[in-house]
């Protein structure tokens, strides 16, 4: 982008801006868009693109490209999401228009939103949530019914003019909010309501609508209730069952008020349960960013007790599981044992870190069933190693010699 800046564009963006945005988008990789280009295609021509996105958005003549629709299985296995997928180009002119705003928004949010923001994690929601399901005994858990793909234009809109005097921000945000989807069979879907996951300025957008449809009306409304926000997934933390119910019709009706709606079946009002509170309600467990909040027997200075904790949930550990069993391990014999391991550990470092924050034991059954498929591969590599006396004994050298070898073998090496 070695052109020199042109003095008559109606928008000031700066070059630098647009090379910046690349770098992240890069970063973040993902595929390619209805065009079919890749990160790897782009960056080949990258000036010549970079320079056309730039000079397109600084004279107001950018008009995004539909989005293409990528249907994922949801976590639950009840039905598919649909994600849309924009271009590389239109990902790089998003991320310049997401960079300007998030300078101005960022400050204002709510220290309890969490979801897609600098410095923050769910990691830090789920411990935000474990501390205060210590000393609040009730929990609201909202599930807001669709939110993606329901969210009112007008009103993110809105919320983007509140804080940018930016036209050229409003104006790109106006054009992707109603860019169409393009289906798989190639036919155009048109918007006039949501915003597809999967682009990268609707994280932003999801987070600044909710801090005024929820943030900012739950500090005016019920500014004594904690809650932890991850873009759309919400807790609340109460301290009675008649305070959770009436503030779930309250939510209800608030979120009725910005064209959302509570899911009826999933939003539910958890009784929390721990050491001497103790109490026959129904519903005690919530699922919350991948973890199942419930009651657990738990190890500490003071001895064994029970508390009300996060461990990875069930329907996580089955999607590890899946994963771990289409490897197909005992298969890569052309593999030495530091190759597999440099495999291995590039996919389970990152379980480890996230569901081994909190109640790691719940992985143990896991990590012995990746030991067990290693062993097999052993076994099926080395012939000598065909009685299972024999296999023990590799094992045994193996995990002593290098223990640190697979990630998780500092946790366990039974299998």
């Amino acid at each position: 982008m070695s052109q020199p800046e042109l003095l008559d564009k109606p928008f000031a963006i700066s070059k630098q801006a647009v090379v910046e945005a690349f770098r992240k988008v890069r970063a973040n990789q993902g595929g390619p868009g209805v065009d079919g280009c890749t990160i790897e295609e782009f960056e080949s021509d990258l000036r010549n693109r970079l320079y056309v996105t730039w000079n397109r958005m600084s004279s107001g003549s950018y008009f995004p490209p539909p989005v293409k629709a990528v249907a994922v299985p949801k976590l639950h296995g009840d039905g598919v999401r649909m994600l849309g997928v924009p271009t590389v180009a239109d990902r790089v002119a998003q991320t310049v228009v997401a960079m300007e705003l998030e300078k101005v928004v960022e400050p204002k949010f709510h220290p309890s939103s969490y979801g897609y923001r600098p410095g923050r994690s769910a990691l830090d929601a789920v411990e935000a949530c474990r501390a205060r399901c210590f000393t609040h005994s009730w929990v609201l858990d909202c599930d807001i019914a669709g939110f993606f793909d329901n969210v009112p234009h007008d009103l993110i809109v809105k919320a983007v003019e509140a804080n940018t005097d930016l036209k050229w921000v409003v104006l790109y945000v106006q054009r992707w909010l109603t860019a169409p989807i393009q289906r798989e069979d190639g036919t155009l879907a048109r918007r006039d309501r949501g915003t597809p996951q999967g682009s990268a300025i609707s994280p932003l957008l999801a987070n600044l609508f909710l801090h005024y449809a929820f943030d900012r009306w739950m500090v005016r409304e019920f500014p004594g209730l904690p809650f932890e926000r991850y873009c759309d997934d919400i807790v609340v933390h109460c301290v009675s069952e008649k305070q959770t119910r009436y503030l779930e019709k309250r939510i209800a009706a608030r979120l009725g008020e910005v064209g959302l709606r509570l899911h009826p079946d999933k939003t539910k009002v958890v009784y929390c349960p721990q050491d001497g509170r103790d109490d026959p309600f129904g519903t005690t467990s919530f699922a919350f960013l991948g973890y199942t909040f419930r009651k657990r027997t738990a190890r500490g200075r003071e001895g064994v007790r029970n508390g009300f904790l996060p461990a990875a949930s069930n329907d996580a550990m089955k999607k590890m599981s899946r994963a771990v069993h289409g490897w197909r391990l005992h298969r890569w014999t052309t593999l030495a044992l530091d190759q597999l391991a440099a495999w291995v550990n590039q996919i389970v470092r990152g379980w480890l870190n996230y569901y081994g924050r909190f109640y790691r034991t719940a992985l143990l059954p896991l990590i012995r069933r990746i030991n067990a498929y290693i062993l097999r591969w052993a076994r099926k590599k080395y012939k000598r190693l065909g009685s299972f006396k024999r296999a023990k004994a590799w094992w045994t050298a193996v995990t002593r010699r290098a223990p640190g070898l697979f990630a998780h073998w500092r946790w366990t090496v039974a299998f």
